[in-house]
C-alpha cells in the first residue's frame, strides 16, 4: 500500500461524499472536495481532519467543459499524486416516462453518468502515469432494481455499472482498480423529501428495517480504497433491500 496521496471527491460537500472525504482525510489523504456549491465545498474542506491542507471548489457535473477545467485545476492545486477518485455527485428528478421533461432527462444522465465518465477519463490518465489508483463510483440499487417513476435515474445508474466494470478491465494492467457502490435508501438530502408514509412503506421492505447512514456507505468506500485485491465489483450497501427482488 502506497503512502496516502491526493483524493478527489465529486459530490464531497454533503451526504455520502462528505462522509467519504472525512474517512480519507482521517487516513492521511489530502482531499479535494468538489460540488456545484463552492462555498459548501470550502466549508466541508475546512472541517476535515488536518484542516488547511484540503481544497474545495465548485464544479457542475452536468457541464463537460466545466468538468475538464476543474479536473486540470484540481491536479495543479493538489500538487501531489492523486491516488483516489470518488464520483458521488448525483441528481434525481422523479417522473414517469411518458411525462418526464427533456431537461430532467439531460440533468440526470449528464450528472450521474456522463460527468463521472469525464472525471474518470481525466484522472485515469493521471493514474496511468503513476501506475496506481483507485476509482469508486457511487451508483444506486435503483440502477439494478428499477423503480416506478425513476426510469431515467435508474438508467443513468445502471449505465454507471457497465462503465465501471469496463474501466476496471481496461486499467487493471496499470495498477488501477475501479469499483462501484450501490447504496439503498440512505438518510441524505435525496430521501429527506419523502413523506413519513413513504418512509414507513419503504422501511417495511428493507430486511434490516431501517434506512442506512452515510457513514455506513463511507466505510464501504474506505474498504475499497484499502483492499488491493478488489476491482470490478458492485458493492451493495442496502440493508438487504436487493434480496427482496
Amino acid at each position: 500500500m502506497l503512502k496516502p496521496g491526493g483524493a478527489v471527491i465529486f459530490g464531497g460537500s454533503r451526504g455520502i461524499g462528505r462522509a467519504i472525504a472525512f474517512n480519507l482525510a482521517e487516513k492521511g489523504y489530502t482531499v479535494a472536495v468538489v460540488s456545484r456549491n463552492g462555498d459548501q465545498c470550502l466549508a466541508a474542506a475546512a472541517e476535515l481532519p488536518k484542516a488547511g491542507t484540503h481544497i474545495g471548489l465548485a464544479c457542475d457535473l452536468s457541464k463537460p467543459d466545466e468538468i475538464q477545467a476543474s479536473c486540470a485545476d484540481i491536479e495543479k492545486r493538489l500538487d501531489q499524486p492523486i491516488h483516489v477518485l470518488v464520483n458521488s455527485a448525483g441528481v434525481v428528478r422523479d417522473g414517469v416516462t411518458p411525462r418526464i421533461q427533456l431537461p430532467d432527462i439531460h440533468a440526470q444522465v449528464n450528472t450521474n453518468l456522463i460527468g463521472p465518465m469525464i472525471t474518470c477519463k481525466h484522472f485515469s490518465t493521471v493514474m496511468m502515469k503513476q501506475r496506481y489508483g483507485c476509482i469508486i463510483n457511487i451508483g444506486s440499487v435503483i440502477g439494478s432494481m428499477g423503480n416506478s417513476g425513476q426510469s431515467v435515474y435508474s438508467a443513468s445508474k445502471a449505465g454507471l455499472v457497465g462503465f465501471t466494470k469496463s474501466v476496471a478491465k481496461e486499467l487493471v494492467r496499470y495498477g488501477i482498480r475501479a469499483n462501484l457502490i450501490e447504496p439503498g435508501f440512505i438518510h441524505t438530502d435525496m430521501t429527506q423529501g419523502l413523506s413519513e408514509q413513504q418512509k414507513e412503506r419503504i422501511q417495511a421492505g428493507i430486511p434490516l428495517n431501517r434506512f442506512g447512514l452515510s457513514q455506513e456507505v463511507a466505510d464501504a468506500a474506505l474498504f475499497l480504497v484499502e483492499s488491493s485485491y478488489t476491482t470490478g465489483q458492485v458493492f451493495k450497501v442496502d440493508g438487504g433491500l436487493s434480496l427482496q427482488f
